[in-house]
């Protein structure tokens, strides 16, 4: 199952008894703010639940199935990665 920003919104405007354009509008600033640190190569840490940082990926040598005998060049890129917190970590194990 597949949960999205719309059942998020909905989720918690049940639970704090806001309004769904006020949990949507915290929502997006959340994602906003996060979006800009890592941007500017912050590290972003909700304690016990997970660490969001930015690395970098070499570059290395693809191939195109189509044409294996091309070699392609795959540059470097900023990646964020994501590192499970202890208490997601237990969590998701228990499943």
């Amino acid at each position: 199952m597949t949960v999205t920003k719309r059942d998020l919104v909905l989720r918690l405007s049940e639970k704090l008894g806001l309004t769904q354009r006020e949990v949507f509008q915290i929502i997006e600033q959340m994602t906003a703010e996060i979006t800009e640190s890592l941007s500017e190569g912050d590290e972003v840490v909700f304690r016990n639940f997970g660490t969001f940082q930015t690395g970098i990926n070499k570059p290395k040598i693809g191939r195109n199935p189509m044409k294996p005998e091309v070699d392609l060049v795959i540059p470097a890129r900023r990646v964020v990665r994501f590192r499970m917190g202890k208490y997601l970590k237990e969590q998701v194990d228990d499943e």
